[in-house]
């Protein structure tokens, strides 16, 4: 009877320890895909938009970052959270649009079951890296 006890307990142990490595690898998996559209010279020198499609894998995140210009998002599919600095987090979900300011420390993550996705345009300083991490 001990050994039967023993035997259960090993085998729910396994089980433990395959759906722990199971939802390590998923969150390993999980990423952010970037597909530049467009970038074009503005009208007001030194100034361009580019505009790109981010596509986030179920759980992906993009930390803390920055623009040197004003981002505007548009959510094509899934379900987005937005943490902007000085203002609660949102969840967003197709349809819906976001600006974030010109410097403003800003981050995102599929919240959603499935993939996700942002249209971004971007109005930026020519010759500037386009995202800057912030700790």
């Amino acid at each position: 009877m001990k050994s039967k006890a023993i035997l259960a307990r090993a085998f729910a142990f396994a089980g433990l320890i395959t759906l722990l490595l199971s939802a390590s690898a998923q969150a390993q998996q999980a990423s952010i895909r970037r597909v530049p559209l467009q970038q074009h010279d503005l009208a007001t020198p030194g100034q361009e938009t580019v505009q790109a499609r981010i596509e986030f894998d179920r759980g992906a995140a993009f930390g803390r970052h920055k623009h040197p210009g004003e981002e505007i998002i548009y959510v094509l599919e899934g379900s987005l959270e937005y943490e902007v600095a000085g203002q609660p987090p949102v969840t967003l979900t197709a349809g819906q649009v976001l600006f974030i300011p010109s410097g403003t420390v800003h981050a995102a993550r599929n919240v959603g079951r499935g993939r996700a996705a942002e249209l971004a345009t971007y109005v930026v300083e020519k010759g500037k890296p386009l995202v800057t991490l912030v700790e």
